[in-house]
Order: structure tokens, then sequence, then C-alpha cells
């Protein structure tokens, strides 16, 4: 059995100045985030986050939404080679989806979890190798960030206000202390940064 300190979980993310990972449209509501999502420090930041890792932690949307986009990228010949590296990735590696409603899993090599966050990460330390990543779903996020089980934060800080719709950092969490350990500024203005946590 492996260490169960040896998996770090990490979370990435992208978020607007004012903190958010939505518009005040709701979850569809991206516009303050899109355009910078395809820049090449995002796409080198998007390469960083998934090459540690062995198990990808989604939650239901996510799952489903990734589901009708990121496979055909790894079939594109034509996909930006990072694009397309992460999605081969996501496709081929171990997924678990967090949901209440689905039955079944949506994707191969995927299992459908009904349990709580923080119990499901430590069953996933418990067990296996790599880097957790848990990628894009904030409300996953969230839940870890709550129980303080985030080692590893991947933002990419999109230089506008979105002026409403949900935030990552929420009142009510723990306090804790992160380490800066990689910035990288794009032509927009975007930043890609790696916090790891200080404990």
């Amino acid at each position: 059995m492996t260490n169960s300190t040896a998996r770090k979980v990490t979370a990435n993310i992208a978020l607007t100045l004012d903190g958010r990972y939505n518009g005040p449209g709701g979850p569809g509501d991206m516009g303050a985030i899109v355009r910078y999502a395809t820049t090449e420090v995002a796409r080198d930041h998007l390469t960083r986050i998934w090459e540690g890792a062995t198990t990808a932690l989604l939650g239901r949307l996510n799952a489903e939404g990734f589901l009708g986009f990121w496979p055909t990228v790894a079939e594109d010949e034509n996909a930006d080679p990072r694009d397309r590296g992460y999605a081969k990735w996501l496709v081929d590696t171990e997924k678990v989806v967090l949901s209440t409603t689905l039955t079944e899993a949506p994707w191969e090599r995927t299992r459908v979890v009904n349990a709580p966050a923080a119990d499901v990460v430590a069953e996933l330390k418990a067990a296996g190798e790599g880097d957790i990543l848990v990628n894009s779903s904030a409300s996953v996020i969230k839940a870890l960030l709550a129980a303080d089980l985030i080692d590893r934060l991947y933002l990419l800080i999109c230089p506008e206000t979105a002026g409403g719709g949900e935030r990552l950092f929420e009142d009510g969490l723990p306090g804790t202390k992160w380490k800066l350990t990689r910035q990288e500024a794009g032509e927009l203005g975007e930043i890609a940064v790696v916090y790891d946590r200080a404990r």
C-alpha cells in the first residue's frame, strides 16, 4: 500500500479579478474567461496541470461538459498539441465523478461516486500513485478547500471583473497559507500561477 501522503491533491480553475469562475448569467457564462483560455500561457499552464496526475476528480456538470468537447480534440490532428495532449490524458486516465444523480458512468475508465468529496479523496490517497487533479469542478474544489485537502492550486487569473457570478473563495473557508511556486503573465494580461499549500 502506498503512503497516503504521497498523492497530492491538485486543483485547476480560471478566475476573474473579482474571484469568480463564471459570470452573472450562471454556470455557462464564461465571457470574462473564455478568451484567455486559449493563449500561449494558458495552454502551457494546461500542460503543467496534468503532467503528474493519474486521476481526474470531477463534478457531474464538468464531466458531462468535458465529454462533449475533449474526446473530439483528442482525435483532431490539427488541434494545438498541448490541447491534444491534455485531451488524450483526460480520455485515457482514471476518472472519478462525484454525483448524486448519475446512475452510470458517462465515460470509459470512469466511476461514479455518491459520497462527500473529502471521503472520496481520502480513499483515493490511500491507494494508487500520482496526483489527484480536481479539474475545474468548482463545487468539488470548494468542498476540498473547506476540508483543507488541496495541496496545490493551478489558477489562471483573467484580467476582467465579472461583476456577478459564483466565487471560489467564499466566506467561511478555514484560513490557510500558500506559497507561490510559479507565475507567468501572458500578452492579454492573464496570469498563470501555481500555489502550494504551506503546512
